[in-house]
């Protein structure tokens, strides 16, 4: 991959596994990016996912990417990882997911993810009744 890539593939994992949504909006993703996922079939743009990226930090403090493998595209990456992280009951998740993502220059302009819904259970419990999660 290329250094411009691959460094911010990186530190887009470092600052969401650190709740550094900050680093995220100023450095990552542009104000027109949009988020897919293929749990809900919706997109979404940056500050409705930045409440999901709160809540997800904030139910998994200790959560961290791991197994991250990543493969260049035309137009930006894919990456597979494993998210792991302990909900408060105790109870460890361990969730296989893939990115697909567009970049724009140094910027991240569509995320595709694709996640297991069944490994995410354990977190159903904490999921937030409001939309202003």
């Amino acid at each position: 991959m290329t250094p411009t890539a691959d460094g911010l593939a990186d530190r887009f994992l470092r600052a969401v596994e650190q709740g550094d949504i900050d680093t995220v909006r100023d450095t990552v993703y542009t104000p027109e990016t949009v988020i897919w996922h293929n749990t809900d079939n919706r997109e979404i743009g940056p500050e409705e996912n930045f409440r999901v990226l709160r809540w997800l930090t904030g139910v998994l403090p200790d959560m961290r990417y791991e197994e991250v493998r990543r493969r260049e595209t035309p137009d930006g990456y894919v990456q597979q990882h494993v998210l792991r992280g302990t909900v408060p009951d105790g109870t460890a998740i361990e969730i296989r997911a893939c990115f697909v993502v567009t970049l724009r220059g140094d910027r991240i302009v569509r995320l595709d993810e694709y996640l297991d819904t069944a490994a995410g259970r354990p977190l159903d419990p904490y999921r937030p009744t409001s939309p202003s999660a």
